[in-house]
């Protein structure tokens, strides 16, 4: 009989397991008692904006702060798009993102709905933003450094209807001009959903006079997607607070400490004049929430919010 050699006594068991179940039980052993690092737990970090213009150019610019974030935060950062500024809300609130570039009214009934959350950086022309009234060429109307009152009685359209530029600002104006609101002070009141199609709506004549987002106008403009025969400026709203990048308050628990201090510290460093000037913007400054109370007044006082 064959005599069990002095090296299957040594291993014993393991002389019966084959190297690579060995090596794989070892792995798993260590797995199970070796706490997955930060890095490889890290979740994406996701954000949105408000759909104030075109999609393909929202898609463009934001795809492009994607990876501006990503490079310099670390961690993978996704730009998730949203058919309405009530969508923006409704995401940034139930965790769908933690970051988004809200219009002055939308970032206010965002962070009202998130413990914690904070504007952290507007854009320079945010601190003194101002909405344009344009007009069909066919109303005869012309530029004014008052109030147009003669725009009672014509086809009115608004931007969206959470919109700070294309809706609770002219509406204000509207309210405290004309001592009416909009229903009763126009033949008719339209909501074009975002300051592009607001442009095209006046431009065509479908609607005779409109409120736009003068950013959004500056922008078209320059894309040669405006014809000054047949649609122009006649008002600007004195200047307000608007669009900021708002964040929730529990982005330091879940990416680590400092966080959102260094969200903060890439937005008001984001230098790149090809992106800045797909905001359009000069340039991002520092923001707090005290710096839209005076949204929250006028939202209040037209009662768009309680």
């Amino acid at each position: 009989m064959m005599k069990i050699t002095s090296h299957s006594t040594r291993f014993g068991f393991c002389s019966l397991i084959p190297v690579a179940l060995l090596v794989a039980l070892v792995v798993m052993a260590f797995t199970l008692v070796t706490p997955v690092s930060s890095t490889q737990a890290q979740e994406t970090f996701v954000f949105t904006a408000i759909p104030d213009e075109d999609e393909s150019r929202l898609r463009e610019r934001f795809d492009k702060v994607a990876g501006y974030l990503s490079q310099h935060l670390g961690v993978t950062v996704k730009y998730v798009p949203v058919k309405s500024y009530a969508a923006a809300v409704t995401a940034f609130r139930n965790d769908q993102v933690q970051l988004a570039w809200f219009g002055g009214l939308s970032g206010v009934r965002a962070r009202a709905l998130v413990d914690g959350s904070e504007a952290i950086a507007q854009g320079f022309e945010d601190q003194a933003f101002v909405t344009y009234f344009i007009a069909h060429a066919s109303t005869g109307l012309k530029p004014s450094a008052a109030f147009p009152m003669d725009i009672a009685g014509k086809i009115f359209t608004f931007g969206s209807k959470g919109s700070t530029s294309g809706r609770l600002m002219p509406e204000f104006h509207i309210r405290e001009n004309l001592g009416k609101s909009p229903d009763d002070a126009f033949a008719r009141v339209g909501f074009s959903g975002n300051h592009s199609k607001t442009i095209q709506l006046v431009q065509s004549g479908a609607y005779q006079v409109g409120a736009v987002n003068f950013a959004v106008w500056d922008n078209e403009l320059k894309a040669g997607k405006i014809d000054p025969d047949k649609v122009s400026i006649i008002w600007k709203t004195p200047p307000y607070p608007d669009y900021q990048w708002s964040i929730r308050g529990d982005v330091d628990a879940r990416w680590g400490a400092g966080f959102k201090a260094r969200v903060t510290e890439v937005l008001l460093n984001l230098k790149d004049d090809d992106l800045l000037a797909s905001f359009p913007r000069k340039s991002f400054i520092p923001a707090s929430n005290a710096d839209y109370q005076p949204i929250v007044d006028v939202a209040k006082a037209i009662k768009l919010i309680d």
